[in-house]
Parts: structure tokens; sequence; C-alpha cells
């Protein structure tokens, strides 16, 4: 049974009189996120109130645990490119606080507000960091299992972090079976499509490769409106896979020898690469066959991530949002 001590959850409310609440910065599922300000050091925080009447299984008194689950995950995780759970405060009986660092914007708002296309060192930049963090979860045995744009947070400085554990769950070797009806639809690894309840960290690198393709373009890269669309959408570029393309494929639960087949087209007809390399690096990483895919760690000792270093986000993209 999960349990969350006492010296982790307050059980004053009065903590909460610290923060001034200054807007709503986002809403979910489970809760409402406030970029707040702490009255005492004058730092911006974001105040993610989780509505714990949301939640399945939920007894009548208590916290749910899937709650506790995400608490757990988040309150281990310390990395720069993850978001930093700050502070955890009890409200009422039907809802909690979680204390994040502040970041300005997600990456898909960034996205919407700039006006021109991305320099490929921002791409570079913003891609290291991302597998850096999921390099690190990876180690730690957590899957992210929901990347997009939406749960990714950047600053002014050039910081990238992953957000929103809502979805995460510890994972074991060998693999167990997990449900495969995770992580948004545009974003959705071919194993996860495919119908497959046995699945590793290839289906958060499949997330970050439709992540990097949407850095490049602006636009996401698959993008159906039912999970055989979304197959349809990814098929009709990549190929339609087979038994020499990706051993096994076939034998996944909702793979159909009906479907057409497409051969693979030239991913540069759809995206307009910087380099050779980008679209090299994006070959390795947006890979059919899980196996063959690049692991977060693979795709960090690759040359064209080798020497990345920090690079600032235009900043006009900011001043808009701040003024909204």
């Amino acid at each position: 049974m999960l349990t969350v001590s006492s010296d982790t959850l307050s059980q004053n409310a009065n903590k909460l009189d610290k923060f001034i609440k200054l807007r709503k910065a986002g809403e979910g599922t489970y809760g409402v996120v406030y970029k707040a300000k702490d009255k005492i050091t004058g730092k911006f925080v974001a105040l993610k109130k989780m509505k714990l009447d949301r939640y399945e299984n939920r007894d009548s008194e208590g916290i749910p645990s899937t709650a506790i689950r995400e608490i757990c995950l988040l309150k281990d995780l310390h990395h720069s490119s993850i978001v930093e759970l700050l502070d955890i405060i009890c409200g009422d009986q039907k809802s909690i606080y979680l204390i994040f660092e502040y970041l300005e914007l997600d990456l898909k708002n960034y996205l919407d507000l700039s006006k021109e296309r991305l320099p490929e060192d921002l791409i570079k930049s913003y891609v290291k960091q991302l597998f850096e963090g999921l390099a690190y979860l990876h180690s730690h045995r957590i899957l992210h299992r929901d990347l997009k744009p939406q749960n990714i947070l950047i600053d002014k400085e050039g910081h990238i972090k992953l957000a929103d554990f809502g979805l995460s769950r510890c994972f074991m070797v060998p693999i167990r079976a997990y449900t495969h009806e995770v992580v948004t639809l545009w974003y959705r690894a071919p194993e996860l499509l495919l119908g497959s309840k046995m699945y590793g960290p290839g289906v958060d690198v499949w997330s970050l490769a439709c992540i990097m393709a949407e850095m490049i373009t602006k636009k996401a890269i698959f993008t159906g409106d039912s999970e055989i669309d979304q197959v349809y959408k990814m098929f009709k570029i990549c190929g339609t896979p087979n038994e020499s393309t990706w051993p096994g494929c076939t034998s996944l639960p909702d793979y159909r020898s009906s479907f057409p087949k497409w051969e693979p087209q030239d991913l540069s007809d759809h995206i307009d690469f910087h380099t050779p390399q980008q679209k090299d690096f994006l070959l390795s990483i947006l890979e059919y066959n899980p196996a063959k895919r690049f692991t977060a760690r693979e795709a960090l000792k690759t040359d064209y991530l080798k020497h990345t270093k920090l690079t600032s986000p235009e900043l006009q993209s900011f001043e808009g949002f701040s003024q909204n």
C-alpha cells in the first residue's frame, strides 16, 4: 500500500496563505495550475491544485493511490531538465496543492507564438536537454508516458523541462504488461497504437521524436483524429510496417493484414530539415521497431547532440505571452 509520510504532506492548510494567486496558467483532467507568487521570497511558483474527487479508486476519506503515486514519483526526481516539486500542501479533503518551480511558457505556446522558424541551434539545445531528462527518468525506471509540447516547459534563458507526470509509471525488467491507452494520440508510439501491452522506454523516445519534428515544422507530423486515422497518417509517411522492417509487428493485437500497404516516403518531403545530420538523427528516433529505436542515452552520444550548448529562445514570444 502506498503511503506518504507526515513530513511530505503538510497538514497545515495555512501554508497556502504565503502564496498570492496571480492567474490561471492551465487546467487538466485532475487539476488547475495557477501562476502564484511567494509573499516571503517574491519568487514565482506554479501552484497545481489536484482535485482528488476526479481520481478513480478513491476511498471516502484519504488520498487516492493514483494521486500518491504521482507525488511519490515527483518528490524523488531531481534533475535540471525536470520541473522541480518544491512543496506539497494539503488543502481540504478534496484537494492537494503541489508547488512547482515556475517557467514562463509551455513548448506548445512558444511554437504558436514564435513568428519565425526555430533555429537549429535552439532545437538541438532543447532536444539535448529533453533527452538528458528522459535518460535520467529511464535510469530510475520511470516512464513518462505523456510527452507532448503542452507538458514541456521553457524559460527565457533557454532551459526546457519535462512536466506533468500524471500518467508516469515505474517499470521493471523484464517489462510487464501495462495499458496501451496512454500518451496523447499524436505522440503515441506505433507499438502502443497497435495494442502492445509490453512496452518500455522507447514509447517516450518516439514521443520526443514527434516533438522534435514539430519544433522544426511548427506543426505536428502525425495528426490523426482517431486511433486508426493516426495509424494511417503514420503509415502513409513512414510506410506500412511488416516482418522484415519490424519483426513481430504482425503479431501485435491491433495489427491487421488488411492494412493498406504504403511505401515509406522521403522524410524531407514533409520536413524542411536544417541539415542532413538533423534528418539522420530524427530517423534514428522515429524508428518503428522499438529494439532498433535509439535509447535516450544512445541519442545523447550521437555527434549531432554531443557539442550542443544552451541557447536562448526568441524573447518576443515571451513578451507577447506575458501581456495576455
